[in-house]
């Protein structure tokens, strides 16, 4: 990635979680921030990502039905053969 001096809203999307988990090396991390500072969608995508986990990690196992957990395990099997 250093090859470069910016990256595109497709790393963006490719990086996020790792950004989120500080686990990006410093200068990757701050093109990921330059990118995301002047790119309003990517600004966006990253404002979703954290709303998304802030909400999700309040909710435990016991409160997801089972109906829904097999929604989503058969949604992720499916994501992951294609």
């Amino acid at each position: 990635m250093a090859e470069h001096e910016h990256i595109s809203c497709q790393e963006v999307v490719e990086l996020v979680n790792d950004y989120l988990d500080k686990g990006l090396e410093p200068e990757t991390a701050s093109l990921f921030e330059q990118h995301v500072n002047f790119c309003d969608g990517c600004d966006w995508y990253l404002d979703q990502m954290r709303t998304t986990i802030s909400t999700v990690g309040r909710v435990t196992e016991e409160e997801v039905p089972p109906e829904m957990r097999d929604k989503l395990m058969t949604a992720f099997r499916e994501w992951k053969r294609s």
